[in-house]
């Protein structure tokens, strides 16, 4: 339980403070344009790649404290050891595509950009450190999912929803 709670705190703080910064990039990027007649070339970008880390790391996180959109009507009509049986199945089947299209995929996405050596046409960065995020988040998601079924597992009496 003490390395989830450093987790969800880094993880928290992390998405904090790309939104933070990516408040900032766009408020500079309306007053560059419309205050100073001169718009910055970089900001567009910036925020398009903050929005990629934020939305990603973001669904990581959601996911691991539970706020993730969920449909449970199922869930509502099953017994509590039954219910615990589909939660165990439910994250086994998460971590399975966020092992298979995350973290594979997004290591694929990854290699072949920098192997390909493309760059962003303003920042002049590597295009991989941009989508580094994918498998990044995939890792997350699937450390959060191993942590609720060990939860399950350990706890089956305890309220799973």
């Amino acid at each position: 339980m003490k390395l989830r709670r450093i987790v969800d705190k880094i993880l928290g703080q992390a998405v904090i403070i790309l939104m933070g910064t990516l408040v900032l990039d766009v408020l500079w990027q309306v007053a560059s344009r419309y205050v100073f007649q001169d718009p910055s070339s970089f900001t567009d970008e910036l925020a398009g790649f903050l929005l990629i880390w934020v939305g990603l790391l973001g669904a990581a996180w959601a996911a691991g404290m539970k706020h993730h959109l969920a449909i449970d009507l199922l869930a509502q009509k099953l017994s509590p050891a039954r219910r615990r049986y589909l939660d165990i199945l439910i994250n086994l089947l998460v971590m399975l595509f966020a092992l298979s299209a995350m973290v594979i995929g997004g290591i694929w996405l990854v290699y072949t950009r920098f192997y390909l050596g493309q760059t962003s046409a303003a920042m002049q960065i590597p295009i991989g450190y941009v989508y580094l995020v994918v498998p990044l988040s995939g890792f997350f998601i699937i450390y959060f999912s191993i942590d609720e079924i060990v939860r399950l597992v350990r706890n089956p009496n305890a309220d799973n929803i």
